[in-house]
């Protein structure tokens, strides 16, 4: 079974997001996501300053099996990458919640993490699929 923590929100094409006490939210992709893809390669992150929608695509992951899109779970500005990745698109595999993130934005509008999943929820929509 994946590892889901209880203290992230879940879009249904697992991305996760974590919101840090100063409104900065942290999102990735989940331990499941990272496992279905296999050994990730290449990581096509956006730039920084880029105003983007909820579920707008903002990040492309390559793996030895496919390519996937990653897609914003909330509407925002994103303000940070994690320039980790370019080096060792791996860490991705090796924590996906940790050193793996993908990027950092602000929320514009915070009404729409409540449409995101919680840890029990996304563990339903993983079973499911």
């Amino acid at each position: 079974m994946s590892n889901i923590p209880d203290d992230l929100k879940y879009a249904s094409t697992h991305e996760w997001i974590r919101v840090n006490e100063n409104g900065v939210a942290t999102v990735g992709i989940s331990d499941h996501a990272q496992d279905a893809l296999g050994d990730i390669v290449f990581v096509d992150l956006p730039e920084p300053g880029a105003i983007v929608n909820a579920k707008d695509e903002v990040a492309v992951v390559e793996s030895v099996k496919a390519a996937s899109d990653l897609y914003s779970p909330i509407s925002g500005e994103i303000i940070e990458v994690n320039g980790v990745l370019a080096e060792a698109p791996e860490t991705v595999n090796s924590g996906p919640y940790e050193n793996g993130w993908f990027l950092k934005m602000t929320i514009s509008d915070a009404a729409e993490l409540d449409e995101l999943m919680d840890a029990d929820a996304y563990s339903d929509h993983c079973d499911e699929e």
